[in-house]
């Protein structure tokens, strides 16, 4: 196969993967890699995207007014899960179909929630900077079997955590918009309200999309009815958890600790926050396993090719 079309690639992960490129290159006849190094927005992003019917995006933002100036944009093939930095609705207004698959990276994150719970329960990182400055020492943590953990949504990452956390010995319970009944009667996960799940997790970890109504979701006061030795991982999205209130809720030790793989902004600008010794801060590699990019990657090819209406991405509960 030999497509025609014009094929622009912004992801700088999917243009330096050999195995990626090579299986665009051979599929059509008319590629440009983003071989500059940098993340592109703005003008150089409108560009770079000049006279391409199709695109293959990942964090980079796709609003109205950058539709707007690609009158030739005709296909959008999503590398990554998260929808939420292209508008759906200006791209449904301007034509433009998008290709997504969800969940293909979802074994690579939820293997994150693993290590960074297990990290903040075992006091990982504050042991090798304290070996690190000279301090050798036990010391003491939990394990991560037996504790009572929370999934603030349960998707296709959330329910492929609740399986690993499940056959390490855990209790799993989880809240979500969507009806669970299915996914618990099979598995044993218990649906609990917000507050609940809030109030009594061990391990709260975060697997909602950015939206008005998830946008600090984790705000002071559920930060304050968090259990004090409790462990908030977000490998999400940034934005759903106040972060000032999270530094005071740790600096306090209102809770145990918390990791972070996604921040708002990105990369995160709160160094007292960065520094404290009961936070973790991982630089958004969650779907970042050679696994999970190549597979991602595939997706996002085959997304341009399957491309639908933009609107038909959003689920009906969010309509």
């Amino acid at each position: 196969m030999n497509n025609t079309a014009s094929v622009a690639v912004l992801s700088r992960s999917f243009s330096a993967h050999e195995k990626l490129a090579a299986e665009l290159n051979r599929r059509y006849s008319d590629v440009t890699l983003n071989d500059t190094g940098r993340t592109l927005a703005g003008d150089e992003l409108v560009a770079f995207l000049q006279g391409k019917s199709h695109v293959v995006v990942a964090l980079e933002k796709i609003t109205d007014d950058i539709l707007a100036r690609l009158p030739d944009l005709k296909v959008i093939g999503k590398y990554g899960v998260g929808l939420n930095n292209v508008d759906l609705h200006a791209c449904e207004a301007h034509g433009v179909h998008v290709g997504w698959t969800g969940g293909v990276n979802r074994r690579s994150v939820a293997e994150l929630v693993i290590a960074l719970s297990i990290a903040s329960l075992r006091h990982v990182v504050r042991s090798h900077m304290e070996i690190v400055g000279g301090e050798f020492r036990q010391i003491k943590g939990r394990q991560l079997q037996g504790r009572k953990v929370g999934l603030l949504g349960c998707g296709h990452v959330g329910k492929e955590v609740a399986r690993l956390m499940l056959a390490l010995g855990c209790e799993v319970q989880a809240h979500d918009i969507r009806d669970l009944s299915e996914f618990c009667e099979e598995t044993g996960v218990k649906s609990v309200s917000l507050d609940e799940l809030v109030e009594t997790s061990e391990v709260l970890s975060l697997h909602v999309p950015f939206t008005p109504a998830t946008s600090m979701i984790i705000n002071a006061d559920r930060l304050a009815r968090m259990r004090t030795d409790a462990v908030l991982v977000n490998t999400a999205r940034g934005g759903l958890v106040d972060e000032a209130a999270l530094k005071r809720a740790l600096h306090n030790e209102n809770i145990a600790a918390a990791a972070f793989d996604v921040f708002e902004p990105e990369p995160p600008t709160d160094m007292d926050l960065l520094r404290l010794p009961n936070f973790i801060a991982t630089g958004h590699i969650g779907g970042s396993a050679e696994e999970a990019i190549f597979m991602m990657g595939m997706a996002a090819i085959e997304g341009l090719e399957n491309a639908q209406p933009a609107l038909s991405h959003i689920p009906d509960y969010l309509r």
